[in-house]
């Protein structure tokens, strides 16, 4: 049997591997684009049910390929890891539980192509992997997540540019199946801000 986390990169995998045929049609050439990048994840800090969740903040590594249909409009697929610790204020007093954080996201992409600069917008929806690292008996767990967000690439050369964008994130937050936590997930907001160096070909 496949973990729930092989079967989240397995899924990354396939959704990835379906864009590959656009690799080959002809005249394909500049409708390609990857990126690697980095972001800073911002979670807000919410209150219900009688227990406070709060986010450390660290940074992560984004990663994406976007296929494009014609002038304007795309695709993307966009892969994202982090670490942070989740804390919970809850009536046993504060719980904190460092784990990694994964998520898989894909697409629609609008741009408006100029010459040496092209903002766009994005949504879509993907998910998010929990994966705690210091709390015994926790357990991974996935997330569905709903992405929205915009930016700009700006050209270096023909080929390279780079990307500043904002990615926002809505999502229920993590319990890891923890008794302790039961009950206390919460719809919540991700920001994240990126700076990334992408390929076009």
């Amino acid at each position: 049997m496949m973990s729930l986390k092989q079967r989240f990169f397995a899924a990354f995998c396939g959704v990835a591997l379906t864009t590959l045929p656009a690799l080959c049609q002809e005249g394909a050439a500049y409708k390609n684009e990857v990126s690697i990048g980095g972001f800073l994840p911002f979670v807000g800090t919410t209150t219900a049910y009688g227990g406070q969740q709060s986010t450390s903040l660290n940074g992560g590594v984004l990663a994406g390929y976007r296929f494009f249909f014609g002038k304007h409009s795309g695709v993307e697929v966009s892969y994202g890891y982090s670490r942070s610790t989740q804390t919970y204020n809850v009536s046993g007093g504060p719980l904190g539980i460092g784990s990694s954080s994964d998520e898989v996201f894909a697409s629609y992409v609008y741009r408006f192509p100029h010459r040496h600069w092209s903002p766009f917008l994005l949504a879509g929806a993907g998910a998010l992997l929990f994966d705690p690292t210091t709390a015994a008996g926790a357990d991974v767990q996935a997330r569905a997540g709903y992405l929205y967000g915009g930016g700009a690439d700006f050209e270096i050369n023909q080929r390279l540019f780079v990307r500043a964008e904002y990615r926002g994130i809505f999502y229920s937050s993590p319990t890891y199946n923890l008794n302790a936590l039961n009950g206390l997930d919460r719809f919540t907001h991700r920001a994240e801000p990126a700076v990334e160096f992408g390929y076009r070909f």
